[in-house]
């Protein structure tokens, strides 16, 4: 009986051992596709300060759909997958101490559930979904990675012309998120440039500056882009990323004129330029990049792997 046993255990187990030996590799990557799985994202949704806890994967899904339009080419939309996996594991690692991880609005990044999708594409909900997820578990599980650790994948609509560094941007120094050129966003984006108009009150009393029968505008700090980082409006130096919130401009790229009574604001790009350029990724794609050579291009020496 213990004979039988022992010839018993060993039918099963040397045959198992002999698969891992010759289909090692194969095996290393059923395995490493339900990493992700075992993931979860506590994405606190704004408007209703509730807290849902929500597989990976389908957050990806839900983001890209929020971040992206869906009729972009699939390498971009893919690109936009590894990204907002990135962007939101990186998140994870940051606020493990608190009760969410993300929010749903673009102070994180955009994510809509199955309910507003349907809603909002209606009889087109399924082959939306359908090419969206596609890109999505075409690169399951994959993710940003400097120096062994997962990058903080920044990511915009529209650059002008160049991406930005981001210690010019937000003050602090990060190797993969450095300028580079972006010559496709004036070709492709609609939104690359913009103009608003303000009447002279309301321009001074939002940014608070005083005296203003004429307006005197003098750059003080430029990034090294050119975009303005700091300008002297009457005497009050004013940081450009102030301007932009209080205006609710498109982009810090921006040139103020005075005219008559009115304030004309022109603007090159959309968001805050660091990271990866969505319209961008787009024309990349167009042109027959793949998604990791998008990635490549805008976040500077990394690497794309799955989850460890």
């Amino acid at each position: 009986m213990k004979q039988l046993l022992i010839l018993t255990i060993l039918f099963i187990i040397i045959p198992f051992f002999i698969f891992l030996f010759f289909n090692n590799k194969e095996y290393e990557e059923y395995i490493d596709t339900k990493k992700s799985d075992n993931i979860f994202v506590r994405v606190k949704i704004e408007n209703t300060k509730q807290m849902k806890k929500i597989p990976l994967e389908d957050y990806v899904i839900g983001v890209v759909a929020g971040e992206m339009p869906v009729y972009f080419p699939e390498e971009a939309l893919k690109a936009q997958a590894v990204a907002a996996r990135s962007y939101v594991m990186k998140r994870i690692e940051y606020n493990k101490y608190k009760n969410y991880d993300v929010v749903n609005t673009v102070l994180h990044q955009v994510y809509l559930d199955d309910d507003h999708l349907k809603n909002v594409w209606g009889e087109k909900y399924y082959n939306y979904r359908t090419r969206i997820k596609k890109s999505v578990k075409s690169t399951k599980g994959e993710c940003v990675f400097y120096n062994d650790k997962i990058a903080d994948t920044l990511f915009f609509s529209t650059s002008s012309g160049f991406t930005e560094n981001s210690v010019e941007v937000f003050g602090f120094d990060v190797p993969y998120l450095k300028s580079v050129e972006s010559h496709w966003d004036r070709d492709v984006s609609p939104v690359f440039y913009d103009e608003k108009i303000f009447t002279k009150d309301f321009f001074c009393k939002t940014l608070e500056i005083i005296d203003c029968y004429t307006i005197n505008v003098n750059t003080i700090e430029t990034a090294s882009t050119g975009r303005p980082l700091i300008l002297d409006i009457n005497g009050k130096q004013i940081k450009s990323r102030d301007i932009r919130t209080a205006l609710n401009l498109r982009s810090t790229n921006l040139k103020i004129t005075l005219k008559d009574n009115n304030i004309i604001i022109n603007t090159k790009g959309f968001g805050h330029g660091v990271g990866m350029s969505q319209y961008g990724a787009k024309a990349m794609a167009e042109e027959g990049y793949t998604y990791d050579e998008i990635l490549k291009h805008y976040y500077k020496n990394i690497e794309i792997k799955k989850i460890n």
